[in-house]
Formats: structure tokens, C-alpha cells, sequence
């Protein structure tokens, strides 16, 4: 193993910067040659790639998004585009490649990985959708941002006495949503794993209208429904003015928490070891706070389980 290369795909996630940090210093330290691609697998097809060293990476730490870019690449899943990116692997003398994302990002790696070419992935994904592994990197920092914003919302809402339904990230996945809600203390949290009962909700708002209560935080995650249509039905049945604030690619941005660095910066390590172990074909997690590694092809073809017992608590408590 001399020569290994880096790249970031999918959607950015805050921490994105701290692994491709760690894998650097990293491969620096074992005498390894660092290759940064840029724009994901479409860089890989098209070589746009760098040398990478110690300097490369000074000061990146604490910053979102990812140096490397990023992009989403339909050319890699075809067999014209995956043979150019076998043959960039080539012509550069690569011995491995370690590759950040989510479940896509994944199947590209596994696609390498049966290939020959040793692959590991470092899961990066804000939405924590990947089932093996307990957090991704960027879903805790996306879930400080939202609690940031349910904190700012509350003040104004109790001002005017509102509602208002915060939407936030998560189409199959709502951990977003019950994180940040339960952190933030909504009223409500309504995720795509369970659904929602409209009328539950309104006698919620009335109920907490009648006790003096002077806001009701409403947090949703994207995949459940249209948050404006829920934000009239609101409206319409118990007459509490209920506005809609739709958080966006706001989630995705911002300094990475500590969390999120630190356990960045432990998987970037750990990829490297585990190339220079002779290892391909696997995936990074964490596990009961510890890091773990498993097979791509058992990792996603996991299914993601909802922690019933943290929302059961966000009700109790919103009561």
C-alpha cells in the first residue's frame, strides 16, 4: 500500500473536513501519498485529482462542507463510466480508496470493492439513515442547528402567541426530527416511521392554548407531509395563528460540533489502518461508543429501526 485516494460524494455533512483531515495526517504518517479528488466520482472519471499533504488540510477542522466538493454521479453507475474510473485508478498507481457518504455513496464503494480495488466508506450523512451504525458524521451538528432555530422560533411564536410547524430534514429517516425536538422541547414531532393523527395534534394546540401556554412548536420531518397544508388545517380548526418555517440546506451547513469532529476524525484514522490491514469492502460505524467495521453489502441491506422508546419520551414530555 503506497498510494491511496480520498473523496466525498453524495450530500456535504458538517465534519466532512475533519475525516478527510484525519485520513491525510494519517496516511502522511504510515509514508503513504495522498490523492484528493474533487467532485466525487465524477472527478474519479474525469481525474481531477491532487496531491495531498500536511498543509492541505491546516485549518479545516472546524469547517462545513467538504474541500474536496462534492457531487452526485450517474456516469459511475453506468459501465462506460465505471470503466474510466477504473482506468484513473490505474494510471495514478492507486492501492486503495476511501470514500465519504451515505447509502449511495456506499454502493459506488461496494461496486469498486467487487472490482478489486480495496475500498472502505466513512458514513457522512446529516439524516442518520444508515441502519448499522448508531450516528453518522453531521447528523448531531444538523441536530444543534435545529435546535438553535426551534429556540429562536419559540421566542417570537410566544410573542404573537402562535404556532409554528418547523420542517426540517429526514424523507425516510426522522431521527432530525425526534432529536431536535425532544432536545428543543416541541409540543409536537411528527415523523415518517410513525405519521400523524391532524386532530391529535389541534386538540394539542388547544389544550396547551387553554393551560396559558403561549407557543406550540410543531417540529416535521419532509417525508411525512406538506407542512403548509398542516399549517392551515391548524389554523383553520383551532383558530391559533400557525406559521410555517421550512429549515432547508441550513442543516447541512455551519462548524461542525465536537461530536462530529471527534468521531470524524477517529473514522479517518480507521480507514487508513484498515486499508493497510489489506481490507476492502467495508464501512465505518460506531457502536455503543465504540468504532466498529462491517462488510458494505451487510450494512446496507440493513433496515433502519426507530427508537420507539426516545419518542414515547418526547410525548410524555411535551404534555
Amino acid at each position: 500500500m503506497k498510494t491511496i485516494g480520498v473523496l466525498t460524494s453524495g450530500g456535504d455533512a458538517p465534519g466532512m473536513n475533519a475525516a478527510i483531515r484525519a485520513v491525510v495526517r494519517t496516511g502522511l504518517y504510515n509514508n503513504l501519498r495522498i490523492l484528493g479528488i474533487q467532485r466525487g466520482y465524477d472527478g474519479l472519471i474525469n481525474g481531477a485529482l491532487d496531491d495531498m499533504d500536511s498543509e492541505s488540510v491546516a485549518d479545516i477542522i472546524h469547517r462545513g462542507g467538504t474541500v474536496l466538493r462534492i457531487a452526485r454521479s450517474e456516469d459511475f453507475m453506468n459501465p462506460e463510466g465505471f470503466k474510466k474510473a477504473l482506468n484513473v485508478i490505474d494510471v495514478y498507481n492507486m492501492d486503495g480508496l476511501i470514500v465519504l457518504g451515505g447509502d449511495g455513496t456506499f454502493r459506488g464503494a461496494q461496486k469498486l470493492s467487487d472490482a478489486g480495488i480495496p475500498t472502505i466508506g466513512i458514513p457522512c450523512t446529516i439524516d442518520n439513515d444508515l441502519p448499522y451504525t448508531d450516528y453518522t458524521i453531521g447528523f448531531m451538528t444538523a441536530v444543534e442547528t435545529v435546535i438553535e432555530a426551534i429556540g429562536k422560533l419559540r421566542d417570537t411564536s410566544s410573542s404573537h402567541g402562535r404556532a409554528n410547524v418547523v420542517e426540517v430534514m429526514g424523507r425516510n429517516c426522522g431521527d432530525i426530527a425526534l432529536y431536535a425536538g425532544l432536545a428543543g422541547g416541541a409540543e409536537s414531532i411528527i415523523i415518517p416511521e410513525i405519521g400523524y393523527d391532524e386532530d391529535a395534534i389541534c386538540r394539542k394546540v388547544l389544550t396547551g392554548k387553554n393551560m396559558g401556554k403561549l407557543h406550540h412548536i410543531i417540529v416535521l420531518a419532509e417525508g411525512v407531509g406538506n407542512s403548509f397544508e398542516l399549517a392551515e388545517a391548524i389554523e383553520d380548526k383551532t383558530g391559533v395563528e400557525t406559521k410555517v418555517t421550512v429549515l432547508g440546506h441550513v442543516q447541512r451547513g455551519g462548524s461542525p460540533s465536537a461530536f462530529d469532529r471527534i468521531l470524524a476524525s477517529q473514522m479517518g484514522k480507521r480507514s487508513v489502518e484498515l486499508l493497510l490491514q489489506n481490507k476492502s469492502g467495508r464501512v465505518l460505524g460506531t457502536k455503543c461508543n465504540e468504532i466498529i467495521d462491517l462488510e458494505i453489502r451487510e450494512a446496507l441491506n440493513m433496515k433502519k429501526k426507530l427508537n420507539r422508546e426516545m419518542y414515547d419520551t418526547a410525548n410524555i414530555l411535551s404534555r
